[in-house]
């Protein structure tokens, strides 16, 4: 398994506002073939951020998921825009989404959502020293900041409406990070 599989021929499959589907016909290296189909993103990337309201508190948003038909607890995240660095994306997701803005960004992992099927994933990065900021979003209601602390964590990961996984990891990297046990790099 040390050596990738051959890829044979890549074809797109659909195309929408926001995906791409691409097939890949690929050669692995006992000889067995197969097709693959994988999202492929679209744009420069996507950013999550931890955001530090104090050293015991961080932000939440409450957005409706379309994918879950419901209103989610979830990480102020966003795209980045083509152009725009890691940095300013953060700073700019934060203004939009909890009406905040950082002095201080650590970079922490970009983590895969769904390796079998997605080609892109997210960067986590935390976020320090806040000041309010307000940038006008994308987004079709005005979302609603959770503050939350880390002392109450077992109660939010009780929750049903706290269920996206990538909020979960995030956390949880910044958890190792905030406790010396993790490194992560200034952005």
């Amino acid at each position: 398994m040390d050596k990738k599989p051959q890829i044979l021929h890549r074809s797109l499959v659909a195309e929408s506002r926001l995906f791409r589907i691409e097939s890949i016909d690929l050669r692995f290296s006992n000889g067995v073939e197969r097709t693959y189909e994988r999202l492929v993103p679209g744009g420069s990337g996507a950013v999550m951020m931890i955001a530090l309201l104090d050293d015991d508190t961080f932000a939440l948003i409450r957005e409706y998921g379309g994918g879950v038909e419901d209103y989610t607890l979830t990480l102020p995240k966003g795209a980045v825009d083509l152009g725009e660095s890691m940095r300013d994306a953060c700073n700019r997701e934060l203004q939009e989404e909890i009406g905040f803005a950082a002095r201080e960004f650590i970079y922490l992992k970009k983590m895969s959502l769904s390796p079998s099927y997605m080609r892109g994933g997210i960067d986590v990065v935390l976020a320090r020293d806040l000041f309010p900021s307000k940038l006008e979003g994308d987004e079709p209601e005005p979302l609603e900041l959770v503050p939350w602390k880390f002392s109450d964590l077992p109660e939010l990961y009780a929750r049903d409406d706290f269920n996206e996984g990538r909020a979960i990891a995030g956390l949880a990297l910044a958890i190792e990070y905030l406790a010396g046990r993790f490194e992560g790099a200034v952005l």
